[in-house]
C-alpha cells in the first residue's frame, strides 16, 4: 500500500476549509483484483465522520492544500469528505476527474470505516440527471478498470512518449482514455498506445498513416485486456452443459473436464488447446460451443477452407493504403475481449498459395508466446486464448500444427446412438424450433429404423435433423390444412415421404 496526493489545481474549496489545523490525511492506495465494486470491495473509502453523505451524492474531487477530497453540497454550505484509501487500478481516473471538475454522482454506502464508494456516474449541474455520452466513456473506463490487474509500479513516462502536444480534437476521447484508464492495458500495448497516438499528430508523416493509426488505436482500445487468472468453474455444472448437447462421446466429455479440473487448479488455461478430427457431422463444432460456455468465455471462428493467403490471417502492413488487420485480430476486435475461446473450422481443408500453408501463421497464436498481426505492429498476448480446431482428414495437417494441440479422435456413431439421438435430440429440437409439441408429431420404432436406414451411409447426424424438420413441416402442413390435431409416421409413410 503507497500513499498519493493528486496535483490538480483547487478552485472550488474555501481556503478556511484547509486551515494548518485540521489533520493532514493522505490517500492510501490499495491493490484489488476484485472484478465488481459493492460495499465490501468499494472503489474508495471517504471520511464522511458527520455521516452526512447518502446513498446518491453528487459533487466534483478536488485538491485543497495536499488533501484529496469530495466536494459536495450546495455552494453556499460545501462539505468536503476526505478520500481515506483508494483502489490503485483507479487512481489515474480519480485524476483526470479532479482536473476537469468533471461532475459525478457516488453511490456508496457507510460502513464503520467510512463511507465505500463501488459505483459512479458523470451526471449535470444538478447532480440529478446523468450525462448521456460523458456517462457513457465513464462507465466505459470503470468497466475496463475492474476487469484489469492493479497497475505495474513500474509504469512509462507518459510525456516521453508523446512528442507534440494534441491537435486532433477528434482523438481527444482516445487520449482521455488512456489517461484515465491506461492502467487497464498491457504495459507493452500501453506504450504502443502512445506513440500510435503521437503518430496521429505528427506531420512528419502522411495522412494515410495517421489514418491507418487512428484505426489501429479505435481497434486496440476496443478490446477489454484482461487478466489471464481463471476462476474455478463448477465440473458439475460443466458435465450437465456437455450432456444436455452432446449425447454419448464419454471419452469427449472425460477429457473437456479434465481440463476444467486443470484450470480449477492452476487458474490458467492449458498449455493446448483441442484438435477435435472426425467425419462431418459428428458434432465437432458443438463441443466448441459447449467449452466456451462451460469457461463462460466468448467465442470466435475462423473458416480455414476460405483462406489461401497467410497475410489474410496476419495482416498487412500500413505502407499499403488498402491494408488492414487479418483475421485474427479481427477475432479479437469482434469478441471485444482478450480471452476467448478461438474455433478453427476446417484446419485440414486450408489451402496453400504462393508456396506456403496459412495454416502455419497459427503457431505463435497456438505458442502462447503473444501474436503479432502486420498491421497492428504490436505483440498482443495470447494467455487467455482457448484454441479448439476441427477437422475431418488430421493426415492433412502439418506436424507443426500437430503437436500444439491435444488430439481428440471423435468416431462417427452406431446405428442403435443415431435411433436415439434422433428420438431424444433431433426430433425434439426440431420440434422447440418450430413451435410444435411432441403430442403433435410422433414416429414408430420401425419408422425411426427407417430414417436410419435411409441415412446409413452419411456419416454423422445432421442429416437426421434435416429429416426431422421435414416430418415436422409435412406434419404441421396437415394440422393446418386438414384439421388433424397429431400426426404419426410409420415406415410406409417415412419411405413416401423421404423416397424408398
Amino acid at each position: 500500500m503507497s500513499s498519493r496526493v493528486f496535483e490538480f489545481s483547487d478552485e472550488g474549496r474555501d481556503q478556511k476549509a484547509a486551515a494548518a489545523d485540521e489533520p493532514a490525511v493522505t490517500c492510501q492506495l490499495f491493490d484489488s483484483d476484485s472484478g465488481s465494486a459493492d460495499p465490501e470491495h468499494p472503489i474508495m473509502l471517504l471520511r464522511d465522520t458527520a455521516r452526512t453523505m447518502v446513498h446518491h451524492t453528487s459533487g466534483i474531487f478536488i485538491n485543497p492544500k495536499g488533501r484529496m477530497a469530495f466536494c459536495f453540497g450546495k455552494s453556499s454550505d460545501q462539505l468536503f469528505a476526505d478520500i481515506l484509501r483508494l483502489d490503485s487500478r483507479f487512481e489515474d481516473l480519480i485524476k483526470w476527474l479532479g482536473e476537469n471538475k468533471s461532475q459525478v454522482r457516488l453511490s456508496g454506502a457507510q460502513t464503520e470505516e467510512g463511507y465505500a464508494v463501488y459505483r459512479m456516474h458523470a451526471v449535470d449541474a444538478t447532480g440529478r440527471h446523468r450525462l448521456s455520452s460523458e456517462d457513457a466513456f465513464l462507465q466505459l473506463a470503470i468497466g475496463r478498470l475492474l476487469a484489469s490487474d492493479p497497475p505495474c509500479k513500474a509504469r512509462p513516462d507518459m510525456d516521453d512518449e508523446i512528442s507534440e502536444e494534441p491537435r486532433l480534437t477528434d482523438l481527444t476521447t482516445i487520449e482521455n482514455y488512456l489517461r484515465v484508464a491506461g492502467n487497464a492495458l498491457p504495459v507493452n500495448i500501453r506504450g504502443w498506445a502512445w506513440r500510435n497516438l503521437s503518430m496521429t499528430r505528427s506531420h512528419a508523416i502522411s495522412q494515410e498513416e495517421r489514418r491507418h493509426a487512428q484505426r489501429a488505436l479505435s481497434i486496440m482500445l476496443g478490446i477489454s485486456w484482461e487478466s489471464d487468472y481463471f476462476p474455478p468453474i463448477d465440473p458439475v455444472r460443466a458435465r450437465a452443459i456437455l450432456d444436455e448437447n452432446l449425447y454419448g462421446m464419454e471419452r469427449v466429455k472425460q477429457r473437456i473436464i479434465e481440463t476444467v479440473i486443470q484450470i480449477n487448479r492452476t487458474h490458467t488455461l492449458p498449455a493446448y488447446g483441442l484438435l477435435l478430427a472426425g467425419p462431418a457431422g459428428v458434432g465437432k463444432s458443438q463441443i466448441a460451443y459447449a467449452v466456451a460456455r462451460i469457461l463462460a468465455l466468448p467465442w470466435t471462428s475462423l473458416d480455414m477452407s476460405t483462406i489461401s493467403d497467410p497475410e489474410a490471417l496476419t495482416g498487412s502492413p500500413r505502407v499499403y493504403a488498402n491494408a488492414k488487420p487479418g483475421r485474427i485480430m479481427e477475432a479479437f476486435s469482434q469478441a471485444q475481449a482478450s480471452n476467448l475461446v478461438f474455433i478453427i473450422n476446417e484446419l485440414d481443408k486450408a489451402e496453400a498459395g504462393g508456396g506456403s500453408n496459412p495454416a502455419d501463421a497459427l503457431l505463435t497464436l497456438l505458442d502462447n508466446l503473444g501474436f503479432t498481426d502486420n498491421y497492428m505492429e504490436c505483440t498482443i498476448p495470447t494467455t487467455g486464448v482457448y484454441p479448439i480446431a476441427t477437422a475431418n482428414d488430421k493426415s492433412r495437417i502439418s506436424e507443426p500444427l500437430m503437436t500444439r494441440f491435444a488430439l481428440i479422435d471423435i468416431p462417427d456413431y452406431t446405428p442403435e446412438e443415431k435411433k436415439i439421438i434422433f428420438r431424444d435430440f433431433s426430433l425434439p429440437k426440431v420440434l422447440r424450433r418450430m413451435a410444435m409439441t411432441e403430442d403433435e408429431l410422433t414416429v414408430s420404432d420401425e419408422g425411426v429404423d427407417r430414417i436410419i436406414a435411409a441415412y446409413a451411409n452419411a456419416p454423422g447426424v445432421r442429416d437426421l435433423e434435416q429429416a426431422a424438420e421435414h416430418l415436422a413441416a409435412n406434419a404441421l402442413y396437415r394440422i393446418e390444412t386438414r384439421g388433424v390435431k397429431s400426426v404419426c409416421f410409420d415406415a410406409k409413410d417415412i419411405a413416401s415421404l423421404l423416397g424408398d
